[in-house]
């Protein structure tokens, strides 16, 4: 099992200098709000995907005062031990050590490690627009299939040089140009490729929803997901082309796999209009669960899986039916946050293999 042995933390966020060893599989990190129990478990996210969960901005993640961050983590996997290393100084650019080896770049380290995070404001996923909800399937596809994410980098640039050409003309549209028959080429390739592993994820992602949502709710409820493109009915070269007027009036490229939609439905309707806060939790839990499967049959390994003040999300009956799926020995490495020590002590009953950190 791959998992994190211990991490150092140099001015970030609200750690001055701090160090913290992790013995078990399961870790309850426990105290009062503002003690930095959260951003514990940002930093285990850092050293997995070279960026916090919480904010796009790296300058965010210094501590407040100072001029950059340190994080230090070890990993062990079939007694083999790796340094990794993250900073982030003072006009310099962030970077990231593996045993003392410097990543060309960033991008090199994702799907090394792997981690899943369940955090208070996640249920944006379920609540808000479509946008998220593709970061999301973006960033899990992201980490399996490295084409995939060479391919949405290549697919935003090039949507950015569209839009600025599109803006740059719409008052004086040329009837030809090389520059867009360039663009329009692009994103068709890139748009294309990214649309077929879109489809083929989400068929297995269900199996997995469905498997996981049964299991919290007690097989009450059945549940969906729904996939909508643009490209379900045209090639996406054709969409550009026919749509090219509305883009020239907008300003913008109106249509392609930057805004297709990811739908949840619970019983038929649709999870973010009809379900209740429960179901929604469910579907959340239910959601990131799938994801933590999912990565671990591509990568081999098991996810590390973050769980932030989840008691303040579940009911007792969904509480402890996650506990039933996490407790199995051979789910992997995790890390829970509570304000209340004795509720989180009671809930795994005395288990063995459940270190605490008191904050």
């Amino acid at each position: 099992m791959t998992r994190i042995q211990k991490i150092s933390l140099t001015q970030f966020k609200n750690y001055s200098s701090a160090s913290f060893s992790f013995s078990e599989r399961i870790t309850c990190i426990v105290g009062a709000n503002g003690t930095g129990k959260t951003n514990l478990l940002d930093a285990i996210y850092y050293l997995c995907y070279t960026k916090s969960y919480f904010s796009f901005l790296a300058q965010a993640s210094v501590q407040h005062g100072t001029d950059g961050f340190r994080i230090e983590g070890t990993f062990i996997d079939n007694n083999e031990f790796e340094t990794v290393i993250c900073c982030k100084w003072r006009g310099g650019k962030k970077e990231i050590w593996a045993n003392e080896c410097l990543y060309e770049k960033l991008t090199d380290h994702i799907g090394k490690y792997a981690a899943v995070m369940i955090a208070p404001d996640d249920i944006e996923l379920i609540n808000e627009g479509s946008e998220i909800r593709r970061k999301w399937i973006d960033s899990i596809l992201g980490q399996v299939d490295k084409l995939y994410l060479e391919s949405i980098l290549t697919y935003q640039r090039v949507l950015q040089q569209r839009n600025a050409w599109l803006k740059l003309h719409h008052q004086n549209p040329p009837s030809k140009s090389v520059e867009l028959e360039y663009y329009d080429a692009q994103l068709a390739r890139f748009g294309t490729y990214i649309y077929l592993q879109r489809q083929e994820f989400l068929k297995e992602f269900l199996l997995l929803l469905e498997r996981f949502y049964a299991q919290l709710c007690e097989e009450k409820e059945a549940v969906l997901m729904t996939y909508h493109s643009d490209l379900h009915q045209k090639a996406a070269l054709a969409i550009l082309q026919d749509n090219l007027y509305h883009d020239f009036r907008f300003q913008r490229t109106l249509r392609g796999i930057h805004k297709d939609e990811l739908t949840f439905l619970i019983k038929g309707q649709e999870a973010k209009l009809y379900a209740s806060q429960g179901q929604k939790k469910s579907l959340l839990f239910a959601l990131k669960l799938a994801q933590h499967a999912y990565l671990r049959a591509r990568f081999g390994f098991a996810p590390i899986l973050l769980l932030d003040d989840i008691f303040e999300k579940l009911d007792q009956q969904r509480m402890n039916s996650l506990l039933d799926i996490i407790v199995d020995s051979n789910f992997g490495q995790v890390f829970m946050t509570d304000t209340h020590e004795q509720r989180i002590r009671e809930a795994f009953g005395g288990l063995s293999g459940v270190h605490f950190i008191l904050m």
